[in-house]
């Protein structure tokens, strides 16, 4: 038995203003986590737009990369 069906059983037996408690903690958790994610990724973008322009692309020759 997974996490999910352990928590569906345990939810399913609680009278339901406590299954109304355990809805609202686990949308707030899922809320949490993706304004985490957001932040994160916002950080990731704003440290790359630091270097923007400063690095120059180039396609990789494997065979010459084994040359050296």
């Amino acid at each position: 038995m997974n996490t999910a069906d352990r928590i569906y059983e345990t939810v399913k037996i609680l009278p339901e203003q406590a299954a109304v408690e355990v809805l609202d903690f686990v949308e707030h958790l899922k809320a949490k986590q993706l304004e985490s994610e957001a932040h994160r990724k916002a950080n990731a973008l704003a440290t790359l737009a630091k270097y923007k322009g400063r690095f120059k692309a180039e396609k990789l020759n494997r065979d010459d990369c084994y040359d050296r």
